[in-house]
């Protein structure tokens, strides 16, 4: 008689294999944007005759990069879910007015407000998080409605806030480090490391291990690979849902924070098609809009790169409009490359 097979080991082992070669393929992908980005970045400084790559610039450009890559990373969750969160943009301008208004009415100023300040304004992300998410789980509505209409209930609520008007700090002492203040400035001749892009750091390196190396994350990714298999794995598939909208919705938030701390005020025009600046660095880093596959990393390069672009767009004085079409062409080039990848791998 043939020995007993233990089904289990079986499975085990090969939900390990299928495991270890999504790995391989995320590796593969987010090495193939990292050489992109790097030859762009050589013939960019080549064109600006070495001006890019100077101290000066590199700063400027992860400064500039800081919302959108937070806000991206947020968003990465959601769309690996095979969802979309468009109130993003909206929920900047509705953290940023409200968080005007909680710092200045707390009685006491320093390290504590900008705390309870900070903790408003993630209470605030969950909340729209949530409510964005409960149609979603428990009525089965499409996510980009649901979203849609929170994008227009938060700048309706911002406007409403505000009165139409920036809300001005009352005191910007406790943001100006967040702001403006730089890490071992001036060492080796060099401006220093500003202070949001070590928050952009420590937001995409935490979010990063959640994904890849949680539990959590690998719900999120059974989830938007098949929801259905994963419910009848055992995942509490709404749940999860819900999470990754309430990450989304902190994410942005605290994108609202950092515009709060840079320009000491809080106005309910900002965040304006920022929704569409983060998807577009999801998709370009290798995020699947079907869901089911992505990286924080590859999120990443994705917003720096779309960052690079606009940098060198201004650097050669390319206008505004021009900017959006180049924008635009090189989300549909991620979309068309991601389309080919998917042919080759399903012909092989």
């Amino acid at each position: 008689m043939k020995p007993d097979v233990d089904v289990k080991a079986v499975m085990d082992a090969r939900a390990g294999d299928v495991a270890a070669k999504k790995r391989r393929n995320a590796a593969v992908r987010t090495g193939g944007i990292a050489i992109g980005f790097v030859v762009l970045v050589l013939a960019v400084n080549a064109l600006a005759h070495g001006y890019f790559l100077e101290p000066a610039n590199i700063t400027n450009v992860l400064r500039q990069i800081t919302v959108n890559a937070i806000m991206a990373a947020g968003q990465t969750f959601v769309i690996i879910t095979a969802g979309i969160d468009l109130s993003v943009g909206s929920l900047v301008a509705l953290s940023g007015v409200a968080l005007a208004q909680v710092s200045n009415a707390l009685p006491f100023g320093g390290p504590a407000n900008f705390v309870v300040t900070l903790l408003a304004g993630v209470a605030i992300g969950c909340a729209a998080g949530w409510i964005n998410a409960w149609p979603v789980v428990r009525l089965n509505l499409p996510p980009f409605i649901t979203t849609l209409a929170m994008m227009q209930v938060a700048r309706g609520l911002a406007f409403t806030i505000a009165h139409g008007q920036p809300i001005v700090l009352h005191s910007s002492v406790p943001f100006d480090w967040l702001g403006s203040g730089y890490l071992l400035p001036g060492l080796f001749g060099l401006p220093g490391i500003p202070y949001a892009v070590l928050v952009m750091g420590v937001v995409a390196i935490a979010l990063a291990l959640l994904l890849g190396r949680t539990a959590f994350g690998r719900y999120v990714l059974a989830v938007g690979g098949n929801e259905e298999a994963a419910r009848l794995a055992g995942i509490d598939t709404g749940r999860v849902k819900t999470l990754v909208y309430m990450i989304s919705g902190s994410c942005a938030a605290l994108a609202g924070l950092l515009l709060l701390a840079r320009f000491g005020s809080g106005a309910p025009q900002n965040g304006n098609g920022y929704e569409l600046q983060a998807i577009a660095a999801v998709v370009v880093g290798g995020t699947s809009l079907m869901g089911g596959r992505g990286t924080i990393v590859g999120t990443f390069l994705g917003a720096l790169l779309i960052g690079v672009l606009y940098n060198v767009m201004n650097l050669t004085h390319v206008d505004p409009y021009t900017q959006l079409i180049v924008l635009g062409a090189v989300i549909l080039l991620a979309l068309v490359l991601d389309a080919l990848r998917k042919r080759y791998l399903a012909e092989r």
